[in-house]
């Protein structure tokens, strides 16, 4: 297995059960904390989410018997995540508006008050909003830069790919040149054979008709 996808899963799997257990908590807190553990929450899935596209780079570079096991693992996760995202959205949802809260401090007494703090409120419902849009664009950032990290890390590993294979052309292409020698030596040591051999046959044949001449020679002499 992938030491690379085995941190990723652990980062995962803390990170998790993290997000779980502030969710329960959500349900116990109101108004600003609420929305400031809201806030965490949504910090923690878009980490969450980088986790999942980490993995499943890492699980698609590795051989096809892990990687299926790998990517199976990984729709579990992208399961458990989507559950963790409908809870942050109930949880989201569950927030009073501004009316039932308004109700809710005039039912207790406290409609003077409200009256003359709506300017104060309206600043601060003014700063938190620009708050938000920050976090939001930090968030964006964030994400952006966890992107390019694992493009960055992409392109690497198809350069590290690129590179085993050239180096494995250039070992081949050294095999194939120690062949090529080694084919010219037994060409030449056949064509010097063939060279002794001519040499013979030729010898052989000369001595033949020397003979035939001298078998001649003598018959005709007697």
């Amino acid at each position: 297995m992938s030491e690379i996808f085995e941190g990723y899963e652990r980062q995962f799997c803390e990170l998790s059960s993290n997000l779980s257990r502030k969710i329960g908590n959500v349900a116990t807190l109101t108004g600003e904390a609420k929305k400031q553990k809201l806030a965490e929450l949504k910090n923690g899935l878009d980490e969450a989410d980088s986790l999942i596209r980490r993995m499943d780079l890492e699980a698609r570079t590795l051989p096809p018997p892990q990687r299926a096991t790998m990517l199976t693992k990984l729709r579990e996760y992208k399961s458990d995540l989507n559950n963790l995202k409908r809870e942050v959205k109930k949880s989201q949802s569950a927030l009073p508006d501004a009316a039932t809260a308004r109700e809710d401090l005039l039912e207790a007494g406290l409609g003077d008050r409200i009256s003359t703090s709506n300017d104060q409120r309206t600043r601060l419902l003014q700063a938190t909003e620009k708050l938000t849009q920050s976090s939001d664009r930090i968030r964006d950032g964030k994400r952006q830069l966890l992107e390019a990290e694992e493009l960055g890390v992409s392109i690497l590993q198809d350069l590290h790919g690129q590179r085993k294979t050239l180096e494995n052309a250039k070992y081949r292409l050294h095999e194939v040149d120690d062949n090529i020698g080694r084919s010219r030596q037994i060409l030449n040591s056949m064509a010097r054979r063939m060279n002794r051999n001519k040499v013979a046959m030729f010898a052989i044949i000369g001595i033949l008709l020397l003979a035939i001449v001298l078998i001649i020679y003598f018959k005709l002499k007697k």
